[in-house]
């Protein structure tokens, strides 16, 4: 029976008799829908599930937008252009400012905490060093969870899907607002001075498109700045470069790699791109690193308390320098497929621990708590009791660093053994994340840790990496994931020993980009940003192949990490590619799957308005009018289509009641004189406030000022794969299906599209056959 229906669909079969998706024309339809087309837009944002709607990107030109454009002075553009980059300046600065502080705090916290346990250890009061040690965690991972549980839910977590969603289309609610900065701020430094297997490096990418965010809306929602000059970014669309500008600032912070940061916006987060935002997020990244140096100066000076001399920000293994040969090559390609097949792996198991957080969260407030603090408390028992399984190794005299130490930071960590001796997980344990992976990254070390230290290390590390990711604090994937690789890249050199010319620490950062090319299937961005910490040019060729070779074979088994979170979350992200079978199916197919398209007249009766308002959730109407002056070949009773309106504009003609008491259209200075152009661009969709009086529901509105006469249209016959690309480079939020022939009586709008509409998932919901002919699963 499938079979028979299967050839029924398309039109043609293989020898095998299986149905061969590739032959099916679009003239003939492939498969009816058995249901409507369904477009729930709910997802997980933060702590509850909340209404998504889509982002305007698209210009909305209206009779007001085109009025503006023409009598804007050469002044007031240049105006526009210099605050633009006004504000890419400020981005930086501050993302560079906050990111200085973040690390300072965290830094001086987490050294004193390790102070007062070397204090006990030196003194063989081993309990009381463990007591102090999960006590402080415990406190550290208590501020940061309480705050993202009870004051900001949109600030757990790394914030990078959710800025992803939104350069995307998605307007995720409450995700870059003050209160999830500070929030997002605070919490990055306790739950990061505690130990916990987090980094700083996701909550940095999303403080920085915070800060944009804030910049560009002049402030908070309640206490906004009405600066006339900021009106000019009172838009979607200006928002959306700015935020880009963030992200990459936030990259930049986290590094110290202007050129990854700006590669890392290009390659990851963004959606749409063009020459002069790339300028722009290069100048936001410049202003970081500038901040940065300048703070990186002053600390060298002592004046930062326990801050170190590492790097800023993250770690800084410049003054490294790295040797390799080509016969090394096989060892290379072996730790990108290691790296693909383990960041897979994470992937997978990652999935399915946070599936079961979603359950545990949803049994309320404590229990999310209560879970963090579970979390921490495993964490501090292990990175202390673990290096009691260490042996106890003898200091090199002729290394000129400090051994062995039990001071704040130091590749030889005394811990348990006696003089002369340091124990090697402990210098890996019982420091921060930063210096553990400076430790790893050093060279000319090769009998420094000891291959059953580096394997407790790594599985331990495997572990944190599961279990702590998903809690309720803010949290960054990309240093568990490089203490993973670090590991087991040092471990492959250890293993290969004599074999190999490349140092035990270039293997560590290999395997360390390897990981995060498995699991973030990034190439570019991550080949620069190490080649920038690591300031070796001879680095590039090995790591282009490391990077290449983990993306590949991760790609393999499944999707990204940050693609996976998306899918978890529920948001409506567009893939840059179609899925195969889409091009068996055309957008006429689709739209008449959905339910009738509602339209509007140019002039039309404020109770008709107020229905359509009523008993619609729809966020745009095509506008329609009887055609003044028929076109050749068409009909005298034809109606052409003048535009889509939005959902906000309607509610905001009703709010202001711009009533005509007869059916006329108006002149463009009555428009004018009620609507200020930039007042458009407010989202003000709520309808429930509005109280019309029945003499006015008599009444009549002129909808043609208001209209975007502009909106993009696509024949009925155009294959859905087609019409997702364009939706998705253009950044559309509606687009219109036009019928392929004009006929009298008929109405020039087939359906509307939206993001919903589009989504592989949904389609296939209503067209399960297509599934299928296919031949395999929709991701």
């Amino acid at each position: 029976m499938v079979e028979e229906d299967l050839n029924q669909i398309s039109g043609n079969s293989n020898y095998n008799g299986e149905a061969d998706p590739e032959s099916n024309t679009l003239n003939q339809p492939l498969v009816k829908a058995n249901r409507t087309l369904s477009s729930t837009p709910l997802a997980l944002v933060g702590a509850k599930v909340s209404h998504i709607e889509s982002l305007d990107y698209e210009i909305n030109e209206n009779d007001l937008f085109k009025h503006d454009w023409r009598k804007r002075s050469k002044a007031q553009v240049l105006q526009y252009v210099f605050l633009k980059w006004t504000l890419a300046c400020l981005v930086g600065l501050f993302t560079g400012l906050i990111a200085t502080l973040i690390n300072l705090a965290v830094e001086n916290i987490a050294g004193y905490k390790l102070l007062a346990v070397g204090h006990f250890l030196t003194q063989e009061r081993y309990v009381t060093g463990l007591m102090v040690l999960a006590g402080a965690n415990l406190g550290l991972t208590l501020v940061a969870s309480v705050l993202c549980v009870c004051f900001a839910p949109t600030a757990a977590g790394p914030g990078i899907p959710e800025i992803k969603a939104y350069l995307n289309g998605v307007d995720t609610p409450n995700m870059f607002g003050a209160t999830t900065m500070i929030v997002k701020i605070v919490g990055s430094i306790g739950a990061v001075a505690a130990g916990l297997d987090l980094g700083k490096e996701g909550p940095l990418v999303h403080i920085g498109s915070c800060i944009a965010s804030l910049l560009g809306q002049g402030g908070t929602d309640n206490h906004r700045i009405k600066w006339r000059w900021l009106r000019y970014f009172n838009n979607d669309r200006d928002r959306r470069d700015l935020i880009t500008c963030g992200s990459a600032a936030g990259v930049c912070a986290a590094f110290r790699s202007p050129v990854g940061g700006v590669l890392f916006a290009l390659e990851e987060v963004a959606t749409w791109w063009r020459s002069a935002l790339l300028w722009r997020t290069f100048f936001s990244t410049a202003v970081v690193v500038v901040v940065l140096r300048e703070f990186i100066e002053i600390c060298n000076s002592g004046k930062c308390g326990l801050f170190g001399k590492g790097g800023l920000i993250m770690f800084d293994v410049s003054h490294v320098t790295y040797t390799y040969h080509v016969t090394d090559i096989i060892p290379v390609m072996l730790i990108g497929v290691i790296g693909g097949i383990l960041g897979s792996l994470y992937n997978h198991f990652l999935h399915k621990v946070l599936r079961l957080y979603n359950l545990i969260n949803e049994k309320g407030k404590i229990h999310k708590v209560l879970l963090s603090l579970t979390v921490s408390l495993f964490t501090s028992v292990c990175l202390y009791g673990l290096p009691f399984l260490a042996k106890c190794k003898p200091c090199d005299p002729s290394i000129d660093e400090i051994c062995p130490t039990n001071g704040r930071s130091g590749n030889f960590k005394q811990f348990n053994c006696p003089k002369g001796y340091y124990n090697d997980l402990a210098t890996l344990l019982l420091t921060t994340n930063d210096d553990a992976v400076r430790n790893l990254f050093s060279s000319n070390t090769p009998n420094e840790f000891g291959m059953g230290s580096l394997w407790i290390f790594f599985v331990l590390y495997c572990i944190l990496g599961l279990f702590t990711f998903g809690i309720a604090t803010p949290s960054g994937l990309f240093l568990p994931i490089i203490l993973m690789g670090a590991a087991y890249g040092r471990m492959l050199g250890a293993a290969m020993g004599s074999y190999t010319s490349i140092d035990q620490g270039l293997y560590a950062v290999l395997g360390a980009a390897a990981l995060m090319a498995g699991s973030m299937r990034m190439t570019v961005s991550l080949c620069v940003i190490f080649l920038e910490l690591t300031n070796n040019l001879l680095l590039l060729p090995i790591t282009m192949i490391v990077l290449l070779i983990a993306k590949t074979v991760g790609d393999s088994f499944n999707p990204s990490i940050y693609d996976i979170i998306l899918h978890l979350k529920g948001l409506p992200f567009l893939e840059a590619n179609p899925e195969p079978w889409m091009r068996n199916l055309s957008v006429g197919e689709l739209g008449d799957a959905k339910p009738p398209v509602v339209t509007l007249q140019g002039v039309e009766k404020v109770s008709k308005i107020v229905d359509v308002l009523k008993n619609t959730t729809h966020n745009a109407f095509p506008v329609l009018d009887e055609a003044e002056v028929p076109q050749v070949g068409l009909p005298t009773s034809a109606t052409e289509l003048h535009g889509l309106i939005l959902r906000a504009h309607l509610v905001k003609v009703l709010k202001k009641r711009w009533f005509l008491t007869e059916k006329r259209r108006t002149e463009e200075w009555e428009v004018r004189e009620k609507f200020p152009w930039d007042e458009l661009a407010e989202r003000e969709d709520n309808f429930d406030d509005v109280a019309i009086r029945s003499a006015e529901m008599e009444m009549y509105v002129d909808l043609h000022p208001l209209t975007n006469t502009t909106p993009y249209t696509v024949m009925e016959n155009m294959s859905v794969a087609k019409a997702l690309v364009l939706f998705r480079q253009v950044g559309l939020r509606h687009l219109l299906i036009v019928p392929k022939i004009q006929a009298s009586g008929m109405c020039p709008v087939v359906g509307i599209l939206t993001r919903q509409d589009l989504r592989a998932y949904n389609i296939l919901q209503a067209f399960p056959l297509l599934e299928k002919s296919k031949g395999g699963k929709a991701h």
